[in-house]
């Protein structure tokens, strides 16, 4: 049967139901299978990826002991049947990563004998061992897979699933990355939105400017090379996830000031920072000066180079008009311009920098100031990231433009802990603390009805912004929060019946996964206590 004429069972069969993100067919049984040891074999053509994730999925599911927290009194489940091996397969082996990347699959688990995992590509084999992973519990000195027979077939909602990570506010080692890219996996997110360089550093290797990560980096000790980049491009593939680097221009750039001056404009200023940016330090490229887009397009040749993905974010948010209308060079350019004004100005090196990236054949990816917030017109084919407010999606599918909301009042996930400057004992501009429950109701499409514009919407993506977070907090900040996001990005708030699903309804299969990840290494925060966990819907308001 399907999943939408079986939701009010979960209590009852919570280990078969417990996949996360909910697949989109799930029709069950009543049997259990036993296994010793999960055998996973390949049929037909394969690819690297496909072996590479056969192998670690055999790993994970043979050394895993997990038992959901609800069934720690279950006992030994009764089987009727042996689970001889799934077999995996796939009908093409491109391992193209991109926006319009099939991940679909479909995955039979018989009472007895091999079940089948049958993908249309690499990445939905990937995704359909996740689930299988998912399935098998714990059972006495065996494992189990409860109410067999099994079949489901799932494909996501949206194709954006993403996690912006920020690496220049604090550094993060290449092994906390890679734990967050795992983690990623187990929840099927797909884009890793590296927010590489910011105002306060410039950690990544610049063969073009190597002056920059020399006099921008935190330390020799905090800096990524090319080879770290690619290590990580590649680590990500291999889970399925893109790697979209961000750099942020003309904005967000005071680091840039610490070895190209002369390419500034209002630069640290103190002790009135608030009024030049919207936090310390304040600096933005000067507009009014064309070695600033010649700077900045040759850092795109570059790095378009370094980072294959279609996407490149080329930034364009909070961008502070007085840091350029007090600029002494940008007065004087004005002055001898006559017809034109900072706007104006602004406008132009949009255009110059974008029509440029698109010479080297990417694809732009943009915060929505570029084109609210601003008199430059992006072309159609420009992602639009919108933050602001919900309005934001509206107002850009109108306009024709793809989107991916990462809407700050429910998918920043830093927020709650208050400001973060040392003078200041107040809230921060984005508190109170998005709980996972926040999360998981938000949704992008709302109130659009539009067919044609719900098709623009390429999916969400929640924000990990680091002035209040490092590598030593980074697992509780993101984990299980970003995995809520996962699931509407996957799955979409309602079933096939139309019914949308609820927080309470999903709290069960969150706190597996939560378990899950845990016992995978993954130090997600606690939702509940575990008495909760153990008693679904007992710590529920009537």
């Amino acid at each position: 049967m399907k999943l939408s004429a079986i939701i009010g069972l979960v209590a009852a069969i919570p280990s078969a139901m417990a996949v996360w993100p909910i697949p989109a067919t799930f029709e069950q049984g009543t049997s259990n299978t036993q296994t010793y040891w999960v055998n996973i074999e390949t049929q037909g053509r394969t690819s690297a990826i496909v072996n590479g994730a056969v192998n670690r999925y055999r790993d994970i599911i043979n050394k895993e002991n997990y038992l959901a927290p609800v069934d720690y009194n279950r006992g030994i489940l009764k089987t009727s049947g042996t689970l001889q091996s799934l077999v995996v397969s796939v009908e093409s082996t491109d391992e193209s990563l991109g926006i319009d990347t099939d991940e679909s699959y479909t995955l039979d688990v018989p009472v007895n004998g091999k079940a089948t995992l049958k993908a249309k590509g690499p990445y939905g084999a990937l995704r359909g061992l996740e689930t299988f992973s998912q399935l098998v519990t714990s059972n006495g000195n065996s494992k189990a897979i409860a109410n067999t027979p099994i079949h489901i077939q799932d494909a996501p909602l949206y194709t954006h699933r993403g996690l912006l990570f920020d690496t220049a506010r604090n550094y993060y080692s290449l092994a906390s990355i890679k734990r967050t890219l795992d983690a990623m996996s187990y929840n099927k997110m797909n884009v890793f939105h590296w927010h590489i360089v910011d105002a306060q550093s410039w950690p990544v290797e610049s063969r073009t400017f190597p002056e920059l990560q020399k006099k921008g980096a935190y330390g020799t000790d905090q800096m990524y090379s090319y080879n770290d980049v690619q290590q990580i491009i590649q680590y990500a593939k291999e889970r399925g996830i893109r790697v979209i680097p961000e750099f942020d221009v003309p904005g967000h750039t005071y680091i840039v000031g610490q070895s190209h001056p002369e390419l500034m404009s209002c630069v640290n200023k103190q002790p009135n920072w608030d009024k030049y940016a919207a936090e310390p330090p304040s600096g933005q490229l000067n507009i009014a000066k064309p070695e600033t887009v010649t700077f900045t397009n040759k850092l795109v040749d570059e790095y378009t180079k370094l980072f294959t993905d279609e996407v490149f974010h080329l930034g364009g948010d909070e961008v502070n008009r007085n840091c350029w209308s007090e600029d002494p060079d940008v007065i004087a350019y004005l002055a001898a311009h006559p017809g034109e004004d900072v706007e104006s100005l602004l406008a132009s090196w949009y255009a110059k920098v974008h029509d440029h990236l698109e010479t080297t054949g990417k694809t732009a990816y943009t915060w929505e100031e570029t084109l609210f917030h601003s008199e430059y017109v992006p072309k159609n084919n420009t992602i639009l990231q919108v933050w602001i407010d919900q309005a934001s999606v509206q107002q850009a599918v109108s306009k024709g433009y793809r989107i991916v909301s990462s809407s700050y009042d429910s998918l920043y996930l830093d927020c709650g802990h208050g400001a973060w400057l040392s003078n200041w004992d107040g809230n921060s501009w984005c508190d109170p603390f998005k709980t996972w429950m926040h999360v998981y109701n938000y949704d992008v499409a709302a109130n659009i009805t539009d067919p044609a514009q719900k098709k623009l919407i390429l999916g969400t993506e929640v924000a990990a912004w680091s002035e209040q977070i490092d590598e030593t907090v980074i697992d509780p900040k993101l984990w299980p929060r970003a995995a809520a996001m996962a699931e509407t990005a996957w799955s979409g708030k309602a079933d096939a019946s139309g019914h949308v699903r609820t927080t309470a309804e999903v709290a069960t299969r969150l706190h597996e996964q939560r378990f899950r990840m845990v016992g995978r290494g993954i130090n997600a925060e606690p939702m509940q206590p575990l008495w909760c966990a153990r008693n679904p819907g007992a710590c529920n308001l009537p």
